[in-house]
């Protein structure tokens, strides 16, 4: 029986499991909010900007393994999605974004709100395309599911034109499709797995460098039991942060530019790297010609054209990362590490990961460390800037808890509605963002979809009242020139004092006065002992809480190695 277009939508959604969209509406979808209003087992969630649905719609996708699905309009309301499908598109996050669009004889005559964002997505989506044909529609709604859950996930844009959503046409949805010339990888090369156990076993000073694909393909135990068979030590990449718990033995730390010395000592000191679910991004490897230089690599990831794009390896396996430690792990036997590994626990005693008391204010180490004391097993979730290093160094995840942070693209803005869809995806369980003002700022508009949907979150805002990362950089590099970085209420854009402990301007906004306006709980942060505290009252609120850490501005994030240099230059 033929159905209208908007009916095979919601009929593709019903069918894939889908029960929570992340929606904004708009003229070119309402046909489709229309029949999900008549459908209650579908809930929309309204967000207020549609980066933040995407992002939304992200956190949930993480929290919970399911695609996060988004639906919005044509024009501005499509172009918004851009910066949150690209971070999805780094992060290797599945998402289906169905994009309203004007009727098909209006398509290239600049009509209102017409935008080509099938076009302008491209390179940052694993398919898109602009429906055509009505009788296509059930089975490019299929291809899309399968296409961003599958092989290295990631997002699928969906454009359907208007008379396309309102025009009768086929009512079958079909439960497989056969997609020409997308084959994702479903196996591992033993003859190529063999020689990477067989150099790795010939190794002195081994490594493990494990990524987010670890994460992704839901392989943390078989990590863990392959590096206990063999006794090898484990550094993580940031997205990879908790695939192995911190307290273990062989868990040395997170490495990179701002990774712990030891972490980033053993990789260049390393004799044999088996590298799982990395794509050796430039925050990882640092200057190219000297990663690793002692090294010879395996690199294990799903995708073939992530293998020795950045860093040429000695092995390359293809495989999902689960698949590859579920066939090492019938073949682990114990190595003969004990003297590599106290070199390596020697560079941390060296060097131990730690910030100075501060002489105002309270420490971001305090509070990471109290965050994850009161909220044990909680999703933390990061914004991105100096905060967003700081929680991935003291921040301690363990079997439970997890970090959901924006990795590849470091998108600010993503922390607050990325907990927003953790949250809903995972009610049961404290939800947590680490954010900064200047990141929070970026979608705090946010607030309104949190109280409205009765969404529990605990928001802490590490307020060093500058936009720090950059403030960094040019108080290390540039002179302590501090141009267009200080939040506070200013008469020009640049801060020619060089003190950023001075604090006679006015900051902008009054984050307590803002969190009272929406309904939520503020509290304010300015001194060690108000921090348990606060957190002890926020766990035990039924609101969403907002708590103002006062962080002091000259806080850098240390370690630190510069662009372009070697891991083995950290600046202490």
């Amino acid at each position: 029986m033929d159905i209208a277009g908007k009916k095979l939508i919601v009929k593709a959604l019903m069918e894939e499991g889908v029960d929570k969209v992340f929606a904004y509406p708009g003229g070119m979808i309402v046909d489709i909010m229309d029949e999900l209003y008549q459908k209650a087992d579908i809930e929309l969630i309204l967000a207020r900007h549609e980066q933040a649905l995407v992002h939304e719609a992200e956190g949930y996708a993480r929290a919970t393994g399911k695609t996060g699905v988004c639906l919005v309009t044509s024009g501005p309301g499509a172009t918004n999605t851009i910066t949150a499908i690209a971070d999805a598109h780094y992060d290797s996050v599945p998402l289906v974004v169905i994009t309203g669009q004007v009727a098909q004889d209006l398509i290239g005559n600049d009509a209102f709100q017409e935008v080509d964002i099938v076009g302008m997505t491209r390179s940052i989506t694993k398919y898109g395309v602009t429906v055509r044909d009505r009788k296509s529609l059930g089975r490019i709604l299929k291809m899309a599911f399968v296409i961003a859950s599958t092989g290295k996930p990631g997002p699928v844009l969906i454009d359907i034109p208007k008379d396309i959503q309102q025009a009768a046409g086929p009512g079958e949805y079909p439960d497989q499709v056969s997609i020409r010339g997308y084959k994702p990888n479903e196996s591992v090369h033993i003859g190529q797995l063999k020689k990477a156990y067989k150099l790795l076993k010939s190794a002195k000073h081994p490594m493990i460098l494990a990524g987010g694909g670890v994460r992704i393909s839901g392989a943390e135990d078989k990590l863990l039991e392959f590096a206990h068979r063999m006794n090898i030590p484990v550094a993580t990449t940031i997205m990879g942060k908790g695939v192995i718990p911190e307290d273990d033995p062989l868990y040395v730390g997170n490495s990179g530019m701002h990774g712990r010395y030891a972490a980033n000592m053993a990789i260049m000191e390393c004799d044999v790297l088996f590298s799982i679910g990395t794509r050796f991004n430039d925050r990882i490897t640092g200057d190219l010609n000297e990663f690793a230089p002692k090294a010879r690599i395996i690199h294990v990831d799903v995708e073939t054209a992530s293998i020795s794009r950045n860093v040429v390896v000695d092995i390359p396996v293809v495989s999902d990362a689960a698949l590859a430690l579920e066939k090492l792990v019938e073949w682990a036997e114990p190595m003969k590490t004990d003297k590599w590994r106290t070199i390596i626990a020697d560079w941390e005693k060296e060097h131990p990961l730690s910030m100075k008391k501060p002489a105002y204010g309270v420490s971001p180490q305090q509070v990471c460390e109290a965050i994850s004391d009161t909220f044990s097993g909680a999703l933390f979730v990061t914004d991105v800037g100096q905060h967003q290093m700081w929680a991935t160094q003291y921040i301690k995840l363990n079997s439970d808890s997890r970090l959901i942070t924006s990795g590849g693209l470091g998108t600010m803005g993503f922390g607050f509605p990325a907990a927003i869809g953790a949250k809903i995806g995972a009610p049961e369980r404290d939800v947590v963002c680490i954010t900064g003002d200047g990141g929070m700022q970026m979608n705090m508009q946010e607030m309104a979809t949190a109280m409205c949907h009765g969404i529990k979150t605990v928001t802490c805002i590490f307020n060093n009242e500058y936009l720090g990362m950059v403030r960094q950089m040019q108080q290390m590099f540039f002179g302590k020139r501090y141009g267009i970085t200080s939040l506070r209420k200013q008469s020009t854009w640049r801060d020619t004092s060089k003190d950023v402990t001075n604090r006679e301007s006015q900051y902008v906004p009054d984050f307590m006065k803002w969190a009272d306006a929406y309904g939520a709980l503020g509290i304010r942060v300015t001194e060690e002992s108000e921090i348990l505290p606060a957190l002890t009252q926020a766990k035990a609120s039924d609101l969403p809480v907002v708590i103002e850490f006062t962080i002091p501005p000259e806080e850098v994030v240390l370690p630190m190695v510069q662009g372009g240099k070697a891991m083995s230059e950290m600046i202490l």
